[in-house]
């Protein structure tokens, strides 16, 4: 059987729901596709001892703060620069838009509010309603890749999320290459793809969590899809 290494950039929590989803969700779009895949977690205070290209895709995992929210920059920027698929949720949504502020923008002071908060340029600041443990309805924009992905404009996907892209930064930072592919009737960003990318997806809402109700994840499957491509399986 072909066999997948994908390294999960996030601090491993058993209570937290999406960590109990993650390697479910995996290991069913594995199956789907007839791929031996190994999930390997790795702390945000590992990265900067780690070598990244032993992995064929990289997943930036819920719950913030980050441990060492550099060493989770640190995993997005290689997989951007060097164009290793990378799908990030929730937390790795938050920083795809802080990595992208200070490395493609050169917005040096670019900041999370939430461990940061009281920085004068925070691109991730509070939402305007929390979305904890809620399920809610995502429009996906036309032409995007996640559209295309889930074959539809409309889905229902949960999240546990406090802080989301900054709406005064939302036309700086998504003009491109960057660009939004998601949002919902706030009409505040929902997730967001690299155009210029193979794969490189960052959502705020938690797809894995569908794995805890036994139903797959065509994000999840695509992205695992994307690794074998990487590969050249």
């Amino acid at each position: 059987m072909k066999e997948l290494s994908i390294v999960l950039i996030g601090d491993f929590d058993p209570t937290v729901p999406a960590h109990q989803g993650i390697p479910l969700s995996v290991d069913i779009a594995a199956e789907d596709l007839k791929l031996k895949v190994t999930a390997t977690w790795l702390g945000t205070d590992k990265v900067q001892d780690t070598d990244l290209s032993q992995f064929d895709g990289i997943w930036c995992v819920p719950k913030t703060p980050y441990v060492d929210p550099e060493g989770a920059l640190r995993a997005i920027r290689y997989a951007r620069e060097n164009l290793v698929p990378f799908l990030g949720t929730c937390g790795g949504f938050q920083h795809v838009v802080v990595e992208y502020a200070r490395n493609v923008i050169g917005w040096s002071d670019a900041a999370h509010g939430e461990s940061q908060p009281d920085a004068k340029r925070q691109v991730i600041s509070p939402l305007s309603c929390a979305l904890v443990e809620t399920t809610e309805k995502i429009n996906l924009f036309a032409q995007s890749q996640l559209a295309s992905i889930y074959g539809s404009l409309t889905i229902q996907e949960g999240y546990r999320c406090r802080y989301g892209l900054n709406t005064a930064f939302r036309e700086a930072l998504l003009q491109g290459p960057l660009v939004a592919s998601a949002d919902d009737d706030t009409t505040e960003i929902r997730a967001v793809e690299l155009t210029i990318h193979p794969f490189f997806i960052a959502t705020l809402f938690q797809p894995e969590r569908a794995a805890l109700s036994d139903k797959r994840s065509p994000l999840i499957a695509a992205f695992v899809n994307a690794c074998a491509q990487n590969q050249g399986l």
